[in-house]
């Protein structure tokens, strides 16, 4: 499988959004991250729906990044919007919780996803691997673009492969935080199929070349 790329906007410059989102889509990529982010569950504050449907018309897989306190209540306003996909944050829930939203975003149509912070157990994700299209690795703590890679996220990864394989799961791995070249190469050898990136990405006029490099071409 090719590794997906999933370009994050939070690093775009919003003042030519359209132009970068389109960019990165001439450039051969099919998926656009959003990083939602309410000023509660992490220390910053993004943007909402209103941006991803500014962006609906552009045909692409929008991928979008919940880490907000109650995803429930936004849920809706992003499948109008227009999402592919939905991630939320399993520490914003308890497991009755967890269930709950997972079944709300798969009724209204979507692909779900389920989200771990850096110092969460990959394991606590067990209960729920059946029912997810996607598990995002968190390799920095959500909330800023521009961190470091945390290099723990690889044993999660692998972890994550070889539940896949025991149980015969069909989730895509993804990660965010810290990822360029190297190490894109080291999560890509881990086990992961899709990269978030955004900083490695946007405000660099060789784009074209960084997104070969993560693939690994």
């Amino acid at each position: 499988m090719k590794t997906i790329v999933a370009p994050s906007i939070l690093s775009a410059d919003f003042s030519k959004l359209g132009e970068e989102v389109k960019t990165v889509k001439e450039c051969g990529l099919e998926w656009i991250h959003f990083d939602v982010m309410d000023g509660h569950f992490v220390p910053n504050i993004s943007f909402g729906a209103v941006v991803l449907k500014s962006l609906a018309n552009l045909n692409m897989f929008y991928d979008v990044h919940l880490m907000i306190e109650d995803p429930a209540k936004y849920i809706h306003d992003f499948v109008k919007a227009g999402a592919s996909l939905i991630t939320f944050h399993l520490e914003t829930q308890d497991e009755k919780g967890t269930l709950a939203i997972i079944d709300q975003i798969k009724k209204a149509g979507l692909k779900v996803g389920l989200s771990i912070k850096p110092n969460t157990p990959v394991e606590s994700l067990t209960p729920y691997l059946k029912d997810l299209d996607l598990v995002l690795v968190m390799s920095v703590e959500p909330g800023f673009g521009g961190q470091s890679f945390m290099p723990m996220s690889i044993d999660k990864i692998q972890w994550l492969v070889n539940a896949k394989k025991s149980s015969g799961y069909q989730f895509l791995i993804e990660v965010d935080g810290g990822i360029n070249e190297k190490t894109g190469k080291l999560v890509i050898e881990a086990g992961a199929e899709v990269l978030v990136a955004g900083s490695y990405l946007f405000g660099h006029q060789d784009i074209k070349e960084r997104i070969i490099l993560l693939q690994g071409k």
